[in-house]
């Protein structure tokens, strides 16, 4: 089997240009991106069992949610029981970070309250700015989503009567563009060695933990083709041999 003149014509276009291509993702990948980091909550979103939702914080760093006058016994305030409501706090910090390094975006503290059914919230938009150092000079805001599940205090596990936050997957990155180069900022989870993208928290329990997150590239067109065409050649180089032999 032969190959085409035009097809070996692309291989070695392609290899030229990949030179270019894959020597501009070397410096990208030896960059530090240095900076600071703050966020603000956004306005919620409700559950379908949320017909009632109280929260403050929009706009600002702490967010509460749910109303925390529960009384189990109707009418009577003696039976009333005053936790306080569920609480988010974000606190950022400086960081530095590698290409494709785990780190710290900032610090996330967590309160979870005793509040009244169908007054929390579902979903809560995470806006988080990023003030890179005058060597990059940009500043952007990454809007990210986290998921808040409520669950309905029923018997006394303490364990199934816990709420949890969810770092939202489907916006977990977010792109950025810098010399002609783009990346994404992901928020990788809640630990900086596994990917750990939720928190659990005991009634009335708080939890203190970080957000940490990746600056990755984003390669260019001409690389994800020039990869495919690399494996269109070796795959007809390897079924020529194979026939020859």
């Amino acid at each position: 089997m032969k190959l085409s003149f035009v097809f070996v014509t692309a291989i070695s276009s392609f290899f030229v240009s990949a030179t270019t291509v894959f020597g501009f993702s070397s410096q990208a990948d030896a960059l530090t991106f240095s900076g600071d980091s703050n966020a603000t909550w956004g306005e919620p979103t409700p559950g379908s069992i949320d017909t009632n939702p109280l929260y403050t914080g929009v706009g600002s760093n702490t967010f509460t949610w749910g109303d925390p006058n529960v009384c189990p016994i109707p009418n009577t305030p003696s039976g009333c029981t005053i936790t306080g409501s569920n609480k988010l706090t974000f606190n950022g910090n400086s960081f530095s970070t590698d290409i494709n390094s785990a780190f710290k975006i900032g610090d996330l503290t967590y309160f979870n309250g005793t509040v009244v059914e169908g007054t929390s919230v579902e979903f809560i938009p995470f806006n988080l700015n990023v003030s890179f150092s005058p060597a990059v000079g940009i500043n952007q805001v990454f809007d990210f989503n986290l998921r808040l599940v409520n669950t309905p205090n029923e018997g006394t596990d303490a364990e199934k009567n816990a709420d949890l936050v969810f770092i939202d997957r489907n916006l977990s990155n977010r792109s950025f563009t810098f010399e002609g180069n783009k990346y994404t900022l992901e928020l990788t989870g809640f630990n900086p060695d596994v990917r750990q993208l939720s928190i659990k928290g005991l009634e009335g329990a708080t939890i203190r933990t970080a957000i940490y997150g990746k600056i990755k590239t984003i390669p260019e067109p001409a690389t994800v083709a020039g990869v495919s065409l690399i494996g269109i050649y070796l795959m007809s180089r390897k079924k020529f041999l194979e026939k020859k032999y």
